[in-house]
C-alpha cells in the first residue's frame, strides 16, 4: 500500500492507524499547494479532489477521505483491533466519533489555516473549536482513556492528529485538562511518535 500525504495535516491519521496495524506501506509526500508529489507527479491524477490522504492499495484501487481510509485500514488488519467488528453498537460509536471529528472539529479548524479569513473569521472558528474541545472534555471525564473507551481506536488516531493542530493554532488545552492528559497519553505511544518522527514532525 502506500499513503499520500503532508506533514501533519490529516492523513497523520491513516498513517498512524497503519503503524499501530503493522501494516507494509510506503508514505508519499504531497505539495499541498503544487499538488505534486516529491517526485514531480501530478497528484490530481491519484486523487482528482487534490487533497490528502489517498491510500492506494495492492490492487491500485484508491481509497480517499480520512473517515472511510482509517475505517478500511481497521478492516484490513482485524487483528490489531483498531475498530469494533462491524454490525454492532460499538462500531457504530466509533462512526459517530469519526463523523463528529470530521463534520465538527475538523471543519472547525479550517479558517484557521486560510490566510484570506480576517481575525472576525478565525475569532468565531476557535469559539467553535473550543465548543467541541468542550465535548470532547465530558467524554473524557468519566474516567475513560481512549474515545471508546479502555481500548485504542482509529477514532484516537484522527481526533489526535486534528486536536495537534492546536499548537499551530495558538490554542492552549489548558482549560480542557482531560483532553491534554488525552493528547500526552496518545502521543507517547510508539506508533504515533513514529509516524510523527517520519513526517518531521518531532525529533527522532
Amino acid at each position: 500500500m502506500k499513503l499520500y500525504y503532508a506533514p501533519g495535516a490529516c492523513s497523520l491519521s491513516p498513517h498512524i492507524s497503519l503503524r499501530e496495524a503493522g501494516a507494509d506501506f510506503e508514505i508519499v509526500r504531497v505539495d499541498t499547494k503544487t499538488h505534486l508529489t516529491e517526485a514531480g507527479a501530478d497528484f490530481k491524477a491519484i486523487n482528482p479532489k487534490g487533497y490528502v490522504p489517498a491510500l492506494v492499495l495492492e490492487s491500485g484501487d484508491v481509497v480517499t477521505e480520512g473517515a472511510a481510509v482509517v475505517q478500511y485500514i481497521a478492516d484490513r488488519f482485524p487483528e490489531a483491533k483498531l475498530a469494533p467488528a462491524n454490525g454492532t453498537l460499538e462500531r457504530t460509536r466509533l462512526q459517530e466519533q469519526l463523523n463528529f471529528i470530521s463534520s465538527e472539529l475538523h471543519k472547525a479548524f479550517s479558517p484557521l489555516f486560510n490566510t484570506a479569513a480576517g481575525a472576525e473569521a478565525k475569532e468565531a472558528a476557535k469559539e467553535q473549536v473550543a465548543k467541541r474541545f468542550g465535548n470532547i472534555e465530558s467524554l473524557l471525564a468519566d474516567g475513560r482513556r481512549y474515545l471508546l473507551g479502555a481500548e485504542f481506536s482509529v477514532a484516537d488516531a484522527y481526533l489526535f492528529t486534528v486536536v495537534n493542530w492546536s499548537g499551530t493554532t495558538g490554542i492552549s488545552l489548558a482549560p480542557w485538562p482531560h483532553l491534554e492528559a488525552y493528547m500526552q497519553r496518545i502521543g507517547e505511544r510508539p506508533a504515533v511518535r513514529a509516524a510523527m518522527q517520519s513526517e518531521g514532525l518531532i525529533a527522532a
